[in-house]
């Protein structure tokens, strides 16, 4: 195991250089210079659409647009938001939550391009379903199938790492830390609950992720503000500290500001998931008229999963001072962290933010991972098999080192973004033309209302 640590360490290096932060980053600068900053002057709009019980049900499409933002939701607000963000601060120091801030902010136009390609070049499967995503977009709109192919390899594998073992090895770790439960019994317990749900397919799993993502978000969130609130006079200390340390290196891996810049990105990219290409799958699933519709709905996802849920975790970490501690993993740090600002009952209120919001990621990673496979061999069995198995991998996920799961993660994450962020730059043109006659839609809309 330790070899093969060390293995996949310097080939998660390799995969997440210079080149491939530039390209994450720099697509996100784009788009939002291109886009007019859309993130900012169109999210009232957004979130009005995303929370909307008026349904575009008349569209072609699986689910409603609530059920895809909760189904993408499901997938990305996971043990990226309470693991992942207390990882990026003990390998990257404080500065690395600011970096992940940045990485958030251009990541909304990456996700709204996502979005909006997906839905423009979806295609129905066999069984009427919709089927989107970058493979379809990669090999219609950017005419090169062999990186649709390579997306797809890669985001079939991942979904074992980022949607499946992390989780289930999360949950386990912090319910064997806080409750003494084996990490076997955990396991059996994910892979009856997930099992459920998953082999019911899409309709199944946008209804129970539309239930329990906000129930979820909403506990944790409250929990985060009461610790806050409780604590108000830590929280400019606390903010502070994340902007010196994220110009100053001190206390980063290697004390070098790269860390921070490189963690935080890295882990900011685990948890929102903003030019992975894995939000639009779920994104072309949804009810919809105009891509750029089901595109704004998508943007807001960001919104949720970094720049609240993810702050309240590594605010809360900040606060507590616990990350000067070397002796603390990072899979127990937000659990510990809470605890020393909440008292005992702060790791409770992690484990079952975390139970929750890894249970959900494996539901909306399932979908993820079988729309690639279905892509490589457009068989109806094969896809079945394939969620099988992924089941059954969530045992595995729960009783094997965490820090080779992470590592795994790491690598196929880098690879999964690269071909998708290629296509999103030779399809901008593409974006800006379904933008714009969205906006004239929309424009004609307010016009009749009034």
């Amino acid at each position: 195991m330790a070899q093969i640590e060390e293995f996949l360490g310097q080939v998660s290096g390799i995969v997440w250089g210079v080149p491939l932060l530039v390209l994450l980053v720099g697509t996100g600068v784009y788009l939002t210079i291109r886009l007019g900053v859309l993130q900012v002057r169109s999210l009232p709009y957004a979130l009005k659409l995303a929370f909307s019980r008026n349904q575009d049900k008349k569209s072609e499409g699986d689910i409603s647009h609530f059920q895809a933002l909760m189904t993408a939701s499901a997938a990305t607000v996971g043990t990226g938001n309470i693991v992942g963000v207390a990882t990026a601060v003990v390998l990257g120091g404080p500065g690395a939550i600011l970096w992940m801030w940045v990485a958030g902010f251009f990541g909304m136009a990456t996700k709204y391009g996502e979005a909006i390609l997906a839905v423009k070049y979806r295609v129905k499967d066999p069984e009427g379903n919709m089927a989107g995503g970058p493979m379809y977009y990669l090999e219609h709109g950017l005419k090169q199938k062999w990186l649709g192919v390579l997306f797809a390899i890669f985001g079939a594998l991942a979904a074992f790492g980022i949607g499946n073992g992390t989780q289930a090895k999360a949950v386990a770790d912090l319910m064997n830390d806080t409750f003494s439960v084996p990490f076997w019994v955990t396991g059996v317990a994910l892979v009856i609950f997930a099992g459920l749900v998953i082999l019911g397919g899409i309709k199944w799993i946008g209804r129970v992720t539309a239930f329990f993502v906000p129930i979820m978000a909403a506990f944790y969130i409250l929990g985060g503000l009461i610790v806050m609130i409780l604590n108000f006079n830590l929280i400019p200390e606390a903010l502070g500290t994340i902007f010196t340390y994220a110009f100053s290196g001190e206390a980063a891996a290697g004390g070098a500001i790269g860390a921070a810049i490189r963690f935080g990105i890295a882990r900011g990219l685990f948890s929102n998931e903003a030019g992975l290409g894995s939000a639009p799958i779920a994104a072309a699933a949804a009810k919809t008229d105009l891509p750029g519709r089901q595109a704004l709905v998508s943007m807001t996802q960001v919104l949720i999963d970094t720049f609240i849920v993810c702050s309240i975790t590594g605010i809360t970490i900040v606060m507590s001072g616990d990350w000067q501690n070397g002796s603390i993993e990072a899979g127990v740090l937000t659990a510990t962290a809470f605890g020393t600002l909440l008292g005992g009952v702060g790791p409770y209120l992690v484990t079952f933010g975390l139970l929750f919001f890894a249970t959900s990621t494996i539901l909306g990673w399932s979908y993820y991972g079988e729309k690639c496979f279905q892509y490589l061999f457009k068989s109806t069995a094969a896809v079945k098999g394939y969620r099988i198995v992924f089941v059954l991998f969530i045992f595995v996920g729960a009783t094997v080192s965490l820090d080779v799961i992470w590592a795994l993660s790491d690598v196929l994450n880098g690879l999964m973004a690269a071909p998708n962020l290629i296509g999103l730059l030779g399809l901008s043109g593409v974006i800006i033309y379904e933008t714009k006659r969205f906006q004239e839609k929309a424009k004609e809309e307010n016009q009749k209302a009034s």
